[in-house]
């Protein structure tokens, strides 16, 4: 386990997301994942957020 800190604390935070979809229609296709994945890479490296998968 990783700890991240800053000024006043230690802290630990771990999110799952989970991305449903109206009547579970397949719209997550292979170029709309690739997308979201380059997205969330970009914002990571803004916010200092380590994808995990």
């Amino acid at each position: 386990m990783e700890l991240d800190n800053n000024n006043h604390s230690v802290f630990s935070n771990c999110y799952h997301l989970v991305l449903v979809i109206k009547y579970r229609r397949k719209v997550i296709t292979p170029p709309v994942s690739d997308y979201a994945k380059d997205m969330f890479l970009r914002i990571s490296t803004n916010y200092n957020i380590t994808l995990i998968e």
